[in-house]
């Protein structure tokens, strides 16, 4: 066998087709040599897989021969069982799970010094930029003119209401306040595309170093305060225990009137019962391209509210997305390989945001 590393896919064919893309996979194999092995488990973006005996043995047989073991949809989860049983590999890393790698036991992995990293925020990029989009939507109050231009309506029937319409009394994101309810990859590709709007920005995450404070000249703050003092909130937190309902009807009342909501995280964050509530009340707006439960049901009010524009959870759901998992993997294997610091590492703080424990990051 060839003396480069010898780096394997574990996966379902889909994946192989959809998101290992020639340019990239010519990347690799100018230092690895690169194997793909078809697997087909039963596959979830939220949960771990199930544990199957006959998957896990296949997937040891392919990993023996390998020093980095990546796996996808399809793959059984990489427990410290396979990883006793497959010495070589020293990397393990993960293509898409919904941010946190759920098939990968990430404990067991630094018990043996075993490299984890996770690129499921491929589709971060696509996510931050219509997070950006919707933002500036609200603030122009555009989905209320896209309803009644298509119904026909006139936007102004007189000119007084021109003079009242939110989308002309805030109208420009520059120079505004803004907050991040979530600060992970998402969040910091947003405030990059934020900054040459020159906007004050508030950060609500309890699992973001310290530092990004000072990297990105935002201010770290409770989730009270940046709903009251945000023109614009992004809700960009990701699913778990302790961000279910975690934006109630008491978080949504401090929403300032006139404020623009956008929520491109998951839709079970916030009540949407509360949310509709607050709505009614035409003192707000909100951007969702996510909604709890979805798809929206079709008899939703939230349809039918003036104040809302809504999206099919089509934020991070591109032709893009998929193939970037894989380009940032080989990346961080190119890292791996020649020796330096790889920038996507599964950390004890990643697991506590998954399971809403305290963060050890500050």
């Amino acid at each position: 066998m060839s003396d480069r590393p010898q780096v394997g896919l574990a996966a379902n064919k889909e994946v192989r087709e959809r998101d290992v893309a020639e340019e990239q996979l010519r990347r690799l194999t100018e230092f690895a040599e690169f194997h793909f092995r078809e697997l087909n488990e039963p596959t979830s973006w939220d949960q771990p897989p199930p544990r199957k005996s006959e998957s896990e043995a296949k997937l040891v047989e392919f990993a023996q021969g390998l020093d980095a073991l990546i796996v996808c949809h399809g793959a059984p989860r990489i427990t410290g069982c396979i990883l006793d049983k497959a010495p070589r590999v020293k990397f393990v890393g993960e293509l898409e799970g919904d941010r946190f790698a759920q098939r990968i036991d990430a404990e067991a992995c630094w018990e043996r010094g075993v490299k984890a990293v996770d690129t499921t925020h491929g589709s971060s990029f696509g996510v931050s930029e219509w997070a950006l989009a919707m933002g500036m939507i609200g603030l122009r109050n555009a989905g209320y003119h896209f309803r009644r231009m298509i119904n026909h309506e006139v936007s102004y029937p007189t000119p007084q209401a021109r003079l009242e319409d939110p989308g002309y009394l805030k109208s420009e994101l520059s120079d505004r306040t803004v907050g991040l309810i979530g600060c992970g990859h998402i969040g910091r590709r947003l405030l990059e595309l934020l900054r040459p709007f020159r906007v004050k920005a508030y950060v609500h995450d309890p699992y973001v170093p310290r530092e990004i404070a000072d990297i990105y000249d935002v201010t770290l703050t409770s989730l009270e305060n940046l709903l009251r003092l945000s023109e614009v909130v992004f809700c960009l937190a990701p699913i778990t225990p302790a961000t279910r309902k975690m934006i109630g009807k008491k978080q949504i009342e401090l929403l300032r009137p006139g404020a623009v909501f956008v929520n491109v995280s998951r839709g079970a964050i916030v009540d949407s019962e509360a949310l509709i509530e607050r709505l009614r009340r035409n003192d707000m707006i909100a951007c969702l391209d996510v909604f709890d439960p979805e798809p929206v049901p079709l008899d939703s009010p939230v349809r039918d509210l003036p104040n809302v524009f809504l999206t099919p959870h089509i934020a991070g759901v591109n032709a893009r997305g998929g193939p970037r998992f894989f380009e940032l993997m080989v990346d961080e294997l190119a890292r791996f390989f020649h020796g330096h610091e790889t920038r996507n590492d599964l950390l004890p703080r990643t697991l506590a945001n998954r399971t809403g424990a305290p963060s050890p990051a500050r």
